[in-house]
């Protein structure tokens, strides 16, 4: 106990000379009277409290809160939104591009291993790259909506 007697003061002074700032009150003297004025002004045993301190702040915030858009910077935002929309879906077409690519290796791989199933194997692929096609064009009809709807 007597250790923590002489420790305190020293623990004290060491936090005066500190550069560590003490938080300040949230709300300064003369904010609270207004509020405590404010307040006490709306008779408390109304029901309709609520609403009568929600018109008054309404009222008191409407100039301040009120900003014009301009009709062109609107424009220009639902334009680049729909760019960024567009591109995005129309990374899809990639992919569409790979699978014909593989179809038809896989058609240049078949035919060198077995040429005698040439025609068959063709048929195969001419459906596995109208499959992927549509894919693509899927994606595409995607792409365009967002751009265009």
């Amino acid at each position: 106990m007597s250790s923590f007697r002489v420790a305190a003061p020293k623990m004290a002074s060491m936090a005066a000379q500190s550069s560590v700032k003490v938080a300040r009150p949230a709300f300064q003297a003369a904010q609270l009277q207004k509020f405590t004025r404010a307040y006490s002004a709306v008779p408390k045993n109304t029901v309709f409290n609520t609403m009568k301190r929600t018109q008054m702040m309404a009222r008191q915030a409407s100039p301040i809160a009120k900003r014009a858009y301009s009709s062109e910077m609107a424009n220009a935002l639902v334009q680049v939104s729909q760019n960024i929309g567009m591109g995005s879906a129309a990374i899809g077409l990639a992919g569409a591009g790979v699978g014909i690519g593989l179809v038809f290796a896989a058609l240049i791989q078949a035919v060198a291993r077995n040429p005698s199933l040439r025609g068959q194997l063709f048929s195969y692929a001419i459906l596995g790259f109208a499959f992927v096609e549509a894919i693509g064009l899927f994606d595409l009809m995607v792409a365009m909506m967002a751009k265009f709807l």
